[in-house]
């Protein structure tokens, strides 16, 4: 048993790698200058090392380039060679035989890991793992590696010559004049205005930002005669407001290769006849690339009537540039409208730019368009308005939530979506939601034309960005996929994510907890609090599955808590037109073959106690019903066992790991065993008797079998190791029919619950994704390493199996433990990446049930597989019966337990070789 060794690309190993270069970067001289001409076609536009360090932005490292020419060029021959910082370039990726044509980018991809945001498609991929700090790039017309850079063998003659374009970055000894500041995991050197800036000095051409890999797909930015990018103006839609009420705009203009410094108005149609339209302050922006910010403001003065004002941008470039915005201004007479004489808060004013409003518990009076009408409801009792036209700022939300409860004698003012209404009342911010409370006044001016939704991309840049738009009525156009049920028959919300199913970050597949939040949100059904019937969202078979997926969804943004625990907010949608689902992760009828002549399964059947958990119970070991679980009645239970045995039948394994079993002696397993013989036939399924220590905690670990493929080779054997609350049990079995032995050992670590109170206990949440009792865990993946070795030398058979439920994601320490200490992770190895998960937590899914050989059963696996009938499906189908009043419970496999099986197919005595490229990862 060996612990493998690190690849280069592994996180840790790429952080010491940076360490060391860092160190000896601060011994190594100036940079020094290269001897490249200002390249006129291609060029290096971007550079990126910082891919999967920890915090980084993108999961890879990436080099871009960018053809500033106005002919198409060839990349045959060429490569892209890498140095560290202090010496010569070492590593090199060839290019493809691609044609980049003018204002084309190409992105190659280097190497990476998990964390952090996958790259866009690259154009061509390498190998190099760049530093995140200090190195070099060169792209030269030839694929012979470079031995040359360092400070004392600098770039001339011959190879000099091969190379195209330079970019030194941090402490680099090559760079074309100084190099770019140093990067990090965060930033990227990008070359100025689109790629186009090319004066020989690194330092002048690049600005270290946040990185934005481009590709050939990206659209084409030819560079033109001058290189300049026109003025982008953002004025808004139509500004309305009222005589007597002076009204303010945010408008900007950006400019990507130069600054905006100025905006007027450079015509007002028609004239007004008294007060002005004019821009009352302006901060121009603070350089290339930046916003000028600028308040167009409409004084009170103004008469009503419809106006059309034009502002005019413009630039200091060498060449200067202008650009015009018209707003068309709507000044209405209060008497048509809404009563005067009153001092209008504007919303966006309301709703600040922050998380909480900059006039909380201000009097305000407010008007705008009523976008979503909640009156009368239990949970929300009130309305949503919006400014029809917006201040122009993105950062700033045009919607907020009234609230008029039915306590509320303003409540009687009845409201319909369209609705022009005024409203005063205190601002107030409940739960984190800024929202009008205390309504002394609702008016209904008129009926207009409702708003359309604002369109939010998924995922946002910022998890904070979704606060931009809380109270706003918006749409989403990406199909979102539901990523947990667990509180929609209760509360009535199903966890949804853009780009798929979500997973947790310590699984195998890298999402990282920043971007799952930035691209989910919870759906709610806007209607009612607790216990909703019908149950929202249920579709075909009575269900709706995590990977259901649904597209449109249109709503209005609420943030406040998630379900009914007030310590757990978040953004939530209710919608305002219906979702539909698409069953794209349909059910299926029994597990995926596994193959093999033998089946091996492992089920956390989530307390199945034979004790009902009533009044005057007693559970092992306290004798009071404090320990008992599971079902609360006899009904409950006769509903949760015949689920279970539904789903034992389908999986017909010949030998099940039972996880959360009643210790109550052989009472519970035999009264399983007995409901599967009569659903199968007499004598299918017998029990292995427990060892004589089992533990005592209230559940166990226990063995069934079927005696007619398996015989027993002596007695059960538990792990007494001190560490354990629940003592593994192993059994060796016999196959009767080649006389092939094998053993399984079943488990259940720790769980990640009831922490330690000590915050400076080893054991408890360190905040790396592993949560509480990690640190015991670990030592009870130790202990299972002993008691393996143990029943290998009392057995003189090395083909073991470990199952159970580990309490551990993939990517974990204890697993991580595991595999070092000489087990195959059989999931990793065999079970597609999407479907490595077998349980739901907060929305993200994971494998806590694992199965694990010893290197000698590892080529007698034919295959492994999870049967999500269980994580996917919402728990008010379970067997439970409080809280349902539409009860749609079936005695089927479905949400039978909260883990999913892993089954697991076995050939012994017959090795398989595992063809890796099978497994879609």
């Amino acid at each position: 048993m060996f612990a493998p060794r690190p690849s280069i690309g592994h996180p840790f190993v790429r952080f010491c790698l940076a360490l060391t270069l860092f160190l000896t970067a601060l011994s190594v001289p100036a940079a020094t200058p290269s001897a490249v001409a200002a390249s006129s076609t291609v060029v290096i536009s971007q550079v990126y090392g910082g891919g999967s360090n920890s915090g980084a932005t993108y999961t890879h490292d990436f080099i871009e380039l960018f053809n500033r020419g106005t002919t198409t060029v060839s990349l045959s021959g060429w490569s892209i060679q890498y140095g560290s910082s202090a010496n010569n370039f070492s590593l090199k990726t060839d290019l493809p035989a691609a044609s980049l044509a003018a204002g084309q980018y190409f992105l190659i991809r280097q190497d990476g890991g998990t964390v952090g945001t996958p790259l866009p498609t690259p154009d061509a991929t390498g190998s190099i793992a760049m530093s995140g700090t200090n190195g070099k790039i060169a792209l030269t017309n030839s694929t012979t590696q470079l031995t040359c850079g360092a400070a004392a063998t600098p770039c001339t003659g011959a190879a000099a010559a091969t190379i195209v374009d330079l970019v030194g970055y941090g402490t680099s000894t090559a760079s074309e004049g100084a190099a770019t500041p140093a990067l990090s995991a965060t930033t990227a050197a990008i070359r100025k205005t689109g790629g186009c800036t090319e004066t020989d000095n690194n330092n002048n051409d690049f600005s270290v930002t946040t990185p934005t890999p481009r590709n050939t797909g990206t659209t084409p930015a030819p560079c033109g005669g001058s290189g300049n990018d026109p003025v982008t103006p953002t004025c808004g839609g139509t500004l309305t407001t009222e005589t007597g009420t002076a009204a303010t705009r945010n408008v900007t203009a950006t400019d990507a290769n130069g600054t905006v410094v100025s905006a007027t108005v450079t015509n007002v149609t028609p004239t007004p006849g008294a007060g002005s339209i004019s821009i009352t302050s302006s901060a121009p922006a603070a350089g290339p690339g930046g916003t000028l910010q600028a308040t167009l403001t409409v004084s009170a003065s103004v008469p009503a009537g419809s106006y059309s004002a034009t502002i005019t941008f413009a630039n200091n470039d060498e060449t200067p540039q202008t650009a015009t915005c018209t707003i068309t201004i709507q000044v209405t007479d209060p008497a048509v409208a809404c009563p005067g004489g009153v001092t209008l808060t504007a919303i966006p004013a309301i709703q600040g730019s922050g998380d909480a409003s900059p006039i909380a518990n201000s009097t305000v009076t407010l008007q705008g368009l009523v976008t979503g009408d909640f009156q009368g409801n239990a949970l929300l009792g009130g309305f949503y308005v919006q400014d029809p036209t917006g201040d122009g700022a993105v950062s700033t939300s045009d919607g907020v939530f009234v609230y008029v409860p039915d306590a509320n004698s303003q409540s009687s003012v009845d409201v319909n979506v369209g609705d022009l209404v005024r409203v005063t009342g205190q601002v107030k911010e409940f739960n984190t939601l800024t929202e009008i409370d205390s309504v002394t006044a609702v008016t209904v001016c008129s009926a207009e034309t409702p708003i359309t939704p604002t369109i939010v991309d998924l995922p946002v840049a910022t998890f904070s960005d979704l606060e931009h738009y809380e109270g706003m009525l918006i749409t989403i156009p990406e199909t979102m996929t539901v990523s947990q049920n667990f509180f929609q028959g209760r509360y009535g919300q199903v966890h949804l994510s853009a780009e798929g199913r979500m997973y947790t970050p310590t699984n195998d597949q890298g999402n990282s907890t920043d971007y799952n939040l930035r691209r989910s949100l919870v759906l709610d059904d806007g209607r009612t609090s607790q216990n909703p019937n019908p149950i929202p969202y249920i579709g075909a078979d009575n269900t709706l599955r995590a990977g259901d997926t649904t597209t449109g969804l249109t709503g209005l943004v609420h943030y406040g808590p998630i379900n009914s625990d007030t310590s757990i907010r978040g953004y939530t949608l209710h919608p305002t037109i219906t979702p539909t689902f698409a069953r794209t992760n349909p059910r299926t009828a029994g597990p995926p073959a596994v193959g093999g002549e033998l089946k091996v399964a492992s089920f956390n059947v989530l307390n199945y106690f034979t004790t009902i958990d009533q009044s005057g119970a007693s559970c092992f070991p306290s004798g009071t019903r404090s320990d008992c679980r599971g079902a609360d009645s006899a009904a409950e239970f006769t509903r949760q066992r015949d689920k279970i045995i539904a789903a034992l039948v389908a999986i017909d394994a010949d030998v099940v790991g039972l996880i959360e079993i009643e210790n109550n002696g052989a009472t519970a397993i035999n009264n399983l065993v007995s409901g599967l013989n009569a659903a199968t036939a007499p004598g299918t399924y017998a029990a292995v008797a427990d060892p004589a220590e089992i533990g005592d905690d209230a559940i166990k670990v226990a063995l069934i079998y079927k005696p007619a493929r398996l015989s027993l080779v002596g007695t059960a054997e538990s792990d007494e190791a001190s560490i354990h609350d629940r003592p593994p049990v192993a059994q060796t079995f016999q196959d009767v029919t080649s006389g092939e032995k094998f053993t399984v050992i079943v488990n259940h670590f720790k769980s990640k619950g009831s922490c330690p109170s000590d915050p400076s206990d080893p054991n408890a949440d360190q905040g790396d994704g592993q949560g509480c009792w990690n640190v015991k865990r670990v030592e009870q993946a130790e202990a299972l390493l002993g008691f393996i070795n143990e029943r290998i030398t009392a057995t003189g058979d090395t083909d073991v199996l470990v199952i159970g439920d580990l309490n551990a994601y993939g990517q974990e320490d204890p697993i991580d433990t595991l595999v070092t200490g000489g087990l195959v992770n059989q999931v990793a190895l065999r079970v597609p990446l999407t479907e490595r998960y077998s349980y739901v937590f907060d929305g993200q899914s994971g494998y806590l049930d694992h199965g694990l050989s010893t290197q000698s059963l590892s080529s007698q696996v034919t295959g492994v597989t999870y049967w999500h009938i269980n994580a996917d499906e919402p728990s008010v189908i379970d067997y439970n019966t409080e809280f349902k009043p539409q009860d749609l419970y079936a005695s089927n496999p479905y949400r039978s337990s909260d883990h999913d099986p892993v089954i697991i197919g076995l050939n012994l005595g017959n090795t398989y070789e595992v063809y890796l490229p099978m497994v879609s990862n």
